[in-house]
């Protein structure tokens, strides 16, 4: 669909948006531009404009403009995603939901919390703490991201093995819908079995079924103990086959992360630190006391029965943080292999049984390659990534990488895998989706046109 405004919608469009929200409409280049594009590679144009609403009724005034002049709507968080799910294009507007940042209820008791969409998972677990409530938000996708583009994109992250995804922990929504309506999406309750799954059908939805701007969340419980520990392995195989094993067991992981040699080295280099350069698992054990010296017991001897090196262990919460921080700046340490690059980073997920087999496969295609690339994965629920680091504007490079993204993505799904296992669909992966979902994509573009028939919700993502 071509939309083109003339400009005299343009000019009526400003002026009903400056009218509801003043200065907190915006057709500044700076501002438009820092609102163009995600962390990816991809690369869009400027926004028409900005604007930054606080409430649900402002979105709603603002998606209903938005319908009378056809302007199609890109929602914005932190711009942490990677596959260019709010890139934008000419003639858009950029719903920026930072300024929706309130933190609605907590419920101690009912261990849930209802926060707008531009409140942060930092600032939400700081606001528990703040509070003495013992409880935490347990989805750490690594990036301080937002939770309304972490519902959004359906994200997971390093604690997804023990706590689930966004889709395990989110019990409602509010809805922005494409004709303006506040919907409200399921309730407090911790089940139900009343009509469809709203709720599960915006998570994921990338932005193009409507704006979500109010989320509740289950809130989890601190653990009494934590441990953390990193070791390393004589090869991937046998790193993946330690996992395996350790599952099996059912012992208290909370986190289990693999970094390839190539990105240990790199993380070793752009921290400070000294660790083993070899494919290294990184563990964090929650539970009791007992509890995780039972389980960290178990995981050093699955491990050494597997060729490992010894366990260097963090019990204290910095040098936990600093651990963690390490396996988090990963992307960038990555890109630091290679100053000035520019990073593309793709991702597949498959049973983890077919794991150790998939990463093999990966690795042959990367080292037949000439570019540079790092391995690193939550490889407790079968998920791993890959991170190129590209030359800027240089297409060849860029053509390579997109090619070794499809073979990965082909190797996953004839190992009954998916073709992202948490970065989205966005602009990168829309052709990967039609192959992984085949005739259902046709259902899927059935919903997409009830919801939003003028095709302006974030139009262009995860569809071609």
């Amino acid at each position: 669909m071509q939309y083109n405004m003339s400009q005299h919608n343009l000019k009526h469009s400003h002026e009903e948006f400056h009218n509801l929200l003043g200065k907190r409409f915006s057709t500044d280049s700076t501002v438009r531009d820092a609102h163009a594009r995600d962390a990816s590679y991809h690369q869009g144009a400027l926004p028409d404009a900005v604007v930054f609403p606080k409430t649900n009724e402002e979105v709603s005034e603002i998606v209903k403009i938005c319908a009378k002049y056809k302007i199609p709507i890109i929602p914005y968080g932190t711009g942490t995603g990677v596959e260019g799910a709010v890139v934008a294009t000419e003639d858009t507007l950029c719903i920026a939901l930072n300024e929706m940042d309130r933190i609605l209820r907590v419920s101690q008791e009912d261990r849930d919390a209802t926060v707008q969409a531009g409140v942060t998972r930092l600032q939400l677990n700081t606001h528990l703490a703040e509070m003495g409530t013992q409880l935490h938000f347990s989805v750490d996708p690594g990036a301080d991201a937002s939770l309304g583009g972490m519902v959004a994109t359906r994200a997971s992250g390093t604690s997804a093995v023990r706590y689930g995804t966004m889709l395990d922990n989110v019990l409602g929504l509010t809805v922005i819908t494409a004709d303006g309506s506040i919907v409200y999406t399921g309730s407090r309750a911790r089940k139900s079995a009343a009509g469809y799954d709203l709720t599960r059908l915006f998570i994921g939805s990338e932005g193009t079924l409507g704006i979500i701007t109010e989320i509740t969340l289950k809130l989890t419980r601190l653990p009494e103990a934590v441990a953390a520990a990193v070791c390393a392995f004589p090869t991937v195989a046998a790193a993946v086959d330690t996992v395996i094993k350790l599952i099996d067991t059912g012992a208290s992981i909370a986190r289990i992360e693999l970094l390839d040699e190539l990105q240990m080295d790199a993380v070793n280099k752009y921290a400070g630190l000294a660790y083993e350069v070899a494919p290294t698992l990184f563990f964090e054990f929650h539970g009791s006391e007992n509890t995780v010296a039972e389980s960290s017991e178990i995981a050093g001897k699955i491990a050494s029965l597997h060729g490992s090196g010894d366990f260097r262990w963090a019990t204290d919460e910095n040098e936990r943080n600093r651990l963690w921080q390490a396996r988090y700046d990963s992307y960038y340490a990555a890109l630091n292999r290679r100053p000035g690059s520019v990073g593309y980073v793709t991702d597949a997920c498959v049973p983890i049984t077919r794991l150790a087999e998939c990463i093999a496969k990966t690795k042959v295609l990367l080292e037949k390659s000439n570019l540079p690339a790092t391995m690193l994965g939550h490889v407790g629920d079968g998920n791993f990534h890959v991170v190129f680091p590209l030359e800027p504007d240089n297409s060849d490079e860029l053509a390579e990488a997109q090619h070794l993204s499809h073979q990965i993505v082909d190797i996953a799904l004839e190992m009954d895998g998916t073709c992202t296992g948490e970065h989205g669909v966005g602009i990168g992966k829309r052709n990967a989706l039609e192959k992984e979902h085949g005739e259902a994509i046709n259902l899927m573009r059935a919903i997409k046109h009830a919801l939003d028939p003028l095709n302006l919700m974030n139009p262009g993502k995860v569809f071609s």
